[in-house]
């Protein structure tokens, strides 16, 4: 069986950014404004406030953890002012009835 080289990386690389609220450290890349993937190191699993609220859990993420949106927040306000590079080059998107509003993006944690 041959092993395929994971090169999702090759075109961007991931980009450390801490979090606003309690300042977590992970590491992030997007893919687009809609993508967005996060590595967990130790120490920001045990910073994050709303990691810690969802408890432990048979999962790496936790039972029930659907994500930090105080993270999520930091890491799209990151690559507004360019810190992280948004991979599809497609400009911000914004919501027709609110032109000042942005689309919100998922969090997959790798």
């Amino acid at each position: 069986m041959a092993v395929r080289v994971d090169n999702r990386l090759a075109d961007g690389a991931m980009t450390p950014v801490a979090c606003a609220t309690c300042g977590a450290a992970v590491e992030a890349r997007k893919s687009s404004w809609e993508q967005t993937s996060v590595q967990w190191h130790d120490d920001a699993v045990r910073r994050c406030l709303e990691r810690r609220a969802s408890g432990p859990g048979p999962g790496p993420n936790g039972a029930s953890f659907p994500g930090c949106q105080a993270l999520r927040d930091s890491i799209r306000a990151a690559a507004v002012r360019g810190e992280i590079p948004v991979q599809d080059g497609s400009p911000l998107p914004t919501h027709p009835e609110n032109p000042d509003s942005t689309d919100h993006d998922e969090v997959t944690h790798a």
